[in-house]
């Protein structure tokens, strides 16, 4: 465990159904702000975002991950130093009515069985707490260990059903797989039944690549991890296989939508899945705001998925306050949206997506 934890320290570890347009309705605070009356830091005004890039270390989770060696006992990255009062602060000055939490540990830190068990428990029941005492500012996505699919398996059922989790988080790859692999099957036919969300975290490529001088592997390599991810998704069939799970692609989908030409070439020649699978797959993944989409990706998002495929996120608290309140403005000010997409991409799409988080969400 020490080798992998330095590892994990050298690359920046943890970086109701059929709702009507009336019952996602903003209300007129959020109207405004849909047609870009506002900027989402208008004291005072009523919160209406819902976030799904959004990260939270609760005291517990943070006690193990110091034991763990994920942390250093003071000090350490951002995201490591979460704080419930600057989390609510910094949501109520961007107008985020909720959170929906999860903590994307790399798969590699449970690599061991017994800390992959008592590891996802802790980490899950904190969330569930947080949720529990905060229910209309948070929901939250269970953490599911890869390495060990049955350990998955028992704790997706006890996150699901006991807990209440709003969807489940998956790290793009476990060290060496990708998630269309078959060793997966079990874990995403379990999700299919339950019409599952997933929700996709990226970490550094697998493999020992080589970096770049200059470039930190969140900015670059990130995105990569997640394009992977999703064409192996698409080209293993995972992705048509499984037709009732909904997945999450963080980051606005890395790199996928923009090189749609190139994947669609690879299927018409025999290289790749085919163009019809990738079309159908591009426009059934979810994708969220954070980092980019806004100003440069988001037309290429509009017009490959639609923005009833767009989720407002953040990356909270991997991001300071200021990116937070950056990336909203962008999307207030960015041209390719009117006031209807915004509305969707802000609170209704999530409401429609999981309808769990209607029934808490402050109104």
């Amino acid at each position: 465990m020490g080798d992998v934890m330095r590892d994990m320290s050298r690359r920046r570890a943890l970086q109701a159904a059929a709702l009507t347009t009336a019952a996602v309705g903003l209300g007129s605070s959020a109207a405004d702000a849909g047609t870009g009356s506002r900027t989402g830091t208008a004291a005072g005004a009523r919160p209406f975002r819902i976030d799904t890039h959004h990260h939270a270390v609760p005291a517990e989770m943070r006690k193990w991950a110091v034991e763990q060696g994920l942390l250093p006992p003071v000090g350490g990255p951002r995201w490591g130093q979460w704080s419930l009062s600057e989390t609510l602060d910094t949501m109520d000055r961007n107008q985020i009515a909720m959170g929906v939490a999860s903590a994307p540990v790399p798969s590699i830190a449970f690599r061991d069985r017994a800390v992959a068990v008592s590891g996802a428990r802790i980490i899950n029941e904190d969330l569930a707490n947080l949720v529990r005492d905060h229910p209309a500012r948070f929901g939250f996505f269970a953490c599911l260990p890869l390495l060990h699919i049955d350990v998955a398996l028992k704790e997706a059922a006890y996150a699901l059903d006991v807990l209440e989790a709003d969807g489940v988080m998956l790290m793009t790859n476990d060290g060496t797989r990708y998630l269309g692999d078959k060793a997966f099957d079990p874990l995403f036919e379990e999700l299919d039944r339950r019409r599952a969300v997933i929700f996709t975290h990226p970490f550094s490529l697998p493999g020992g690549h080589v970096g770049v001088p200059g470039m930190e592997d969140w900015i670059a390599d990130f995105m990569l991890d997640t394009t992977r991810a999703a064409f192996n998704l698409v080209a293993s069939g995972t992705m048509d296989r499984y037709r009732r799970i909904s997945v999450i692609l963080s980051h606005a989908g890395g790199f996928l939508p923009y090189i749609g030409g190139r994947v669609e070439h690879a299927g018409r020649t025999g290289r790749g899945p085919s163009p019809a699978a990738f079309r159908r797959a591009v426009r059934r993944f979810y994708y969220d705001t954070a980092a980019p989409p806004s100003p440069y990706a988001t037309p290429t998002l509009l017009a490959a998925a639609g923005a009833g495929q767009l989720l407002y996120g953040t990356d909270w608290a991997q991001t300071t306050a200021d990116d937070v309140r950056h990336t909203t403005r962008g999307l207030e000010r960015d041209p390719a949206l009117n006031g209807r997409m915004r509305q969707a991409i802000y609170r209704g799409n999530a409401l429609r997506l999981m309808p769990t988080l209607a029934r808490r969400v402050r109104a």
